[in-house]
């Protein structure tokens, strides 16, 4: 278990000039106002409030802190997913998943989750994944035998597997904020994310059985699955390339999501799948998605800034030990934080302000920092299932016309299995360190 260390005292005495501008960024999310919008005012009222730094420092961090070579992966990575299902291969990687899967008496069940965790690979995005997947599987799901709010709930908690299987979009962000390699991130977050996907398995399987939603009676095939494999052989050759060039260090994961942006457009166009008409339209798609990520990264970092001149962290850690040094009550303490911060607030702004919050505080445990990035990234995972912000439930919402409460109510079970791998993450450092050392 964790060695607990000294925290340096902070020399800053936080009061309301502190409280009150982080009180408005609560109040403001609640009002429904953007995150960025939120975000700037309170990193505003700070700098005002406490003349702790410059307030030309806002609009230098604004432009400085996302003119990093890594951010350029993220909208490379969603482009590769959309091109992905406009061209057709994500079709493909699912009838890889059915082939491998549908051996079992749950098979399509199983396969659809399978084909999330192989959608994970390339695109890097929960919300992509939920929604290239439900167009795809939703209705198969249902004449199968699943009720509508439980096949919703089963495509939405298999897309969690997007920020936790590398590439990850989240994992390329934590790397930028605590300045860790992306790749190290990715090596160390294969078998969590592998383990969170079999867990999504292993829940349906027990569901399954226990009413009997799927009686699929088709056994494994051998020729069908070679079959499935050639004929998907260049979508299978996707996240082959991003991983293997990653993990090789052929490239790093920004030049790996260019090499695959460009392979997936020459396969579209070779197989005739994909047209120069689709281009506006996946550029379109792509540039939306990536302007709610990057403005929320632009604003959180002078707030970040701000609240690390202020020893924010170090006040916040010296609280927390004042009040007790148990390592397992403090890992219990941050893993309730990124659950609730999770279920009212999205990945990129969790990750951007609690981040180098946390840090400290998993540091005064002993905890290794890249540990610390598997366990925060996975338990912000849950919160994409998990109302009110869920935001897997509401794509599988809007794509099918079901309630968001209706498919939470039936994601309960798979929360539970996510939440047991975060805790066997949480205590069990091996698990996420294995790999790199």
């Amino acid at each position: 278990m964790y060695q607990l260390y000294g925290v340096p005292e902070a020399s800053t005495e936080l009061g309301w000039a502190v409280g009150l501008p982080l009180i408005g960024i609560v109040v403001l999310l609640a009002l429904a106002v953007p995150v960025w919008v939120a975000l700037g005012f309170g990193a505003i009222g700070l700098l005002v409030l406490t003349d702790v730094l410059p307030l030309t420092l806002f609009g230098e961090a604004l432009f400085s802190g996302i003119d990093a070579f890594a951010l350029i992966a993220i909208p490379l990575f969603i482009l590769t997913g959309d091109v992905l299902v406009r061209s057709g291969l994500s079709d493909k990687l699912l009838d890889v998943a059915e082939a491998t899967m549908g051996g079992f008496r749950t098979g399509f069940g199983t396969s659809t989750i399978l084909g999330c965790g192989f959608f994970a690979c390339i695109s890097g995005s929960d919300a992509a994944g939920a929604a290239a997947v439900g167009r795809i599987t939703y209705a198969r799901l249902v004449e199968a035998g699943y009720p509508r709010p439980y096949a919703c709930a089963l495509i939405a908690s298999g897309a969690c597997t997007g920020i936790l299987i590398p590439p990850s979009i989240a994992y390329i962000i934590i790397g930028l904020i605590l300045g860790i390699s992306a790749s190290t991130l990715f090596l160390a977050a294969a078998i969590p994310g592998v383990m969170i996907m079999v867990s999504i398995m292993l829940t349906n399987i027990v569901l399954n059985r226990r009413h009997g939603y799927e009686a699929s009676d088709l056994a494994f095939s051998l020729r069908r699955w070679l079959t499935a494999v050639w004929e998907g052989k260049f979508a299978l050759m996707i996240p082959v390339i991003i991983l293997g060039g990653i993990y090789s260090g052929v490239f790093t994961p920004t030049e790996a999501a260019a090499v695959a942006v460009v392979t997936t457009i020459v396969i579209g166009l070779l197989q005739g799948t994909l047209t120069l008409d689709d281009f506006p339209k996946m550029l379109l798609s792509s540039a939306k998605v990536n302007g709610v990520i990057v403005p929320i990264i632009a604003f959180a970092l002078p707030l970040a800034q701000t609240l690390a001149a202020l020893e924010v962290p170090q006040t916040f850690v010296q609280s927390i030990t004042a009040l007790t040094d148990d390592p397992v009550l403090i890992v219990l303490l941050m893993l309730g934080v990124f659950i609730l911060a999770g279920c009212v607030m999205e990945t990129t702004p969790n990750i951007v302000i609690l981040a180098p919050i946390m840090l400290p505080l998993a540091e005064s445990i002993g905890m290794n920092e890249i540990h610390f990035c598997i366990f925060m990234v996975t338990a912000l995972g849950v919160g994409f299932v998990t109302p009110p912000l869920g935001l897997n439930l509401f794509v599988l919402a809007s794509l099918t016309g079901e309630p968001v409460m209706g498919i939470a109510r039936r994601a309960i079970p798979y929360v539970i299995a996510m939440l047991t791998v975060v805790l066997l993450l949480a205590f069990i450092p091996a698990i996420s360190l294995w790999a790199i050392r």
